[in-house]
Formats: structure tokens, C-alpha cells, sequence
């Protein structure tokens, strides 16, 4: 019967220990969702952005995308943002979409303007850059280093003219012989 006391006192201060933990890592870290006024902003692309998300200016958190959809009139990308009531942002600011690496997940990046007049609740920014597809630009720079689709010298680069006497080469003079 003794036994049975100890490991459940002992059992009750290791979940009070975790609990502190827990309590801990949540107020220190930025981890809460940021409480503030509502924005919106539209794109052609939003590239694996998601609710969720973090909305930054400098690297750092000002807000989190609470919602995105599409609009079924203009097929833009509509995503809604809570941003800090602290952070006043002017007219004329601007968002993009971001990554945070390679590998790495996607945020939101304002760029403040310099505009007397401010965002209000509900408005909408009106400058934005959706995101950049890297698979998109790696094809892109692929197929045209390698002549396909270019009709010519492979790579953009010119072909030198030959030398008296030689005859032209027959691949477009690329430096991977049009392939």
C-alpha cells in the first residue's frame, strides 16, 4: 500500500514538472497566434503558403495568415492576415511571399512603405509579388541551357561564325551540341 502512495505522489510532481515546461516554452516562444486587426491581400500564387503561417517585416513576427481561398471572379489567391494592433503599417506597403529555406516552409513578407496613411481593419494591400516557384526556375534555366525550345545555339550564347574554310557545325555550335 505504500508503494502505490509514492509512485502516485512521484507520478503527480513529474506531470506539475511538465506542465511548468510546457507553460514555459509556450509564453517564451512566439508560437501564439498574434491578436490585431484583419488585412488582405491577393495573389496569383500563394506556393505552399497556409493558414498558419508567419507574416513578418524584417524576419520578424508580426502576424499570422488566418485564412486563404480563392476568388471565384478574379481566380486570385485571397489571403487574410491578423497583423499586431502595436504595428500601424502604411498605405503603401507591400507583401510577398517568402521562403524561409530551401527545404524550409513559406511566410509572408510585408515591406512598410512610406505613406502617411494607415492600414485600417479590413483593408486590402495592394502591392504584392506571389510566390517564386524554384521547380518552375530550374526548369526553365534546364531546358534553356540545353537548347530545347531555343531553335539555336543551346544556352542563349552566340555561336562563333567559322573560320574561312570551315564549314558551320551542324548541331547550332552549343556547348551541349544541341542535345
Amino acid at each position: 500500500m505504500r508503494r502505490n502512495v509514492i509512485e502516485t505522489v512521484l507520478g503527480a510532481v513529474v506531470l506539475v514538472v511538465a506542465g511548468f515546461f510546457l507553460f514555459f516554452a509556450y509564453t517564451s516562444s512566439s508560437v501564439r497566434p498574434v491578436s490585431g486587426y484583419k488585412l488582405e491581400a491577393r495573389f496569383s500564387s500563394t506556393g505552399g503558403l497556409s493558414a498558419g503561417s508567419d507574416v513578418r517585416i524584417s524576419g520578424v513576427k508580426v502576424g499570422t495568415v488566418t485564412e486563404q481561398f480563392l476568388d471565384k471572379q478574379t481566380f486570385q489567391a485571397v489571403v487574410r492576415m491578423e497583423i499586431d494592433r502595436n504595428i500601424q503599417l502604411p498605405r503603401d506597403t507591400s507583401a510577398s511571399i517568402a521562403s524561409e529555406s530551401l527545404l524550409g516552409g513559406r511566410y509572408l513578407q510585408l515591406e512598410p512603405g512610406g505613406e502617411e496613411d494607415k492600414l485600417k481593419e479590413g483593408d486590402v494591400i495592394e502591392y504584392t509579388q506571389s510566390a517564386v516557384n524554384l521547380e518552375e526556375l530550374l526548369g526553365r534555366f534546364i531546358f534553356s541551357s540545353s537548347g530545347g525550345g531555343q531553335g539555336g545555339n543551346g544556352g542563349g550564347q552566340a555561336a562563333s561564325p567559322p573560320a574561312s574554310g570551315e564549314a558551320p557545325p551542324a548541331n547550332g555550335g552549343g556547348l551541349l551540341g544541341g542535345q
